[in-house]
């Protein structure tokens, strides 16, 4: 086990985060990007953030993905398409189960994102998201899942997988 620096939590050896309050735990290979801050709420944020987001999502994405996900710092979207429940991850040597929506290319590991982190799942044209047991944890607009329980989601949520941020943008059909 080690201790986090900030809130003295302790984690599994291997953690990158702190799954209590976030804080890096393993400074070694890891390098961070400072994000810019704006004023106003955050809701005030968000809203302008889809609005903007609308108006750039690639059309083919709108026009044939119900799910689609914004990968924040890349600024790329990848659409669910095919199925109600998808599985979100990453790719390593040798694992032999390989998640539904690989991240890998989007700098996971670095980000704290499990093999097999959480899973997303439409049902009744409700959209839900399960933390599935990961190391760095799973969050919805800055709080915390609990393992295994699902949370609904709304259009423009912000889920940070580890410190991978991405927004659901879910298009009612």
């Amino acid at each position: 086990m080690i201790r986090c620096p900030t809130c003295k939590h302790e984690e599994y050896l291997g953690a990158i985060f702190c799954s209590e309050c976030g804080s890096q735990l393993n400074v070694e290979h890891i390098t961070t990007k400072s994000l810019k801050r704006t004023t106003g709420s955050f809701a005030q944020r968000i809203t302008s953030e889809i609005k903007k987001l609308e108006e750039i999502l690639p059309q083919e994405a709108v026009s044939e993905a119900v799910i689609t996900l914004h990968v924040i710092e890349l600024d790329q979207f990848v659409p669910l398409q095919g199925k109600d429940t998808f599985t979100l991850g990453r790719r390593s040597p040798g694992q032999t189960t390989l998640p539904d929506v690989d991240l890998t290319p989007y700098n996971a590991y670095v980000q704290g994102v499990s093999r097999v982190h959480a899973k997303i799942t439409m049902e009744n044209g409700r959209v839900s998201i399960v933390d599935l047991g990961s190391v760095n944890g799973t969050r919805v607009n800055g709080n915390k899942l609990k393992p295994h329980v699902p949370r609904v989601l709304q259009h423009g949520d912000i889920i940070a997988l580890g410190k991978l941020k991405i927004q659901i943008i879910i298009r009612r059909q």
